[in-house]
């Protein structure tokens, strides 16, 4: 039995090291990112879709301006990876 208990804690310790603690710091990042969305940011969805904020609602939507139109989105789809990318100065 105590040789079976040393690797079941490595391998607890692997899990919330490398799998839970990235994922709850992304999380928080996340959330500081949809707080920080402000009227008239350039903005990314998941899709792709490029635009500019118009709109945040409390029922967590929000409204694009695009090329094609306005377009209503839920916050969740914007992207915080491909926003960042598209608002960060040229090299």
């Amino acid at each position: 039995m105590q040789s079976f208990l040393g690797p079941l804690l490595l391998f607890a310790v692997f899990i919330i090291f490398f799998i839970v603690l990235p994922q709850r710091r992304k999380l928080k990042q996340e959330k500081n990112f949809d707080k920080s969305l402000k009227k008239g940011d350039k903005i990314v969805t998941k899709s792709g879709m490029h635009g500019k904020l118009l709109e945040i609602n409390d029922d967590g939507t929000c409204v694009i301006e695009t090329g094609a139109g306005k377009v209503k989105f839920e916050r969740s789809a914007l992207s915080m990876e491909m926003t960042t990318k598209a608002n960060a100065p040229a090299k």
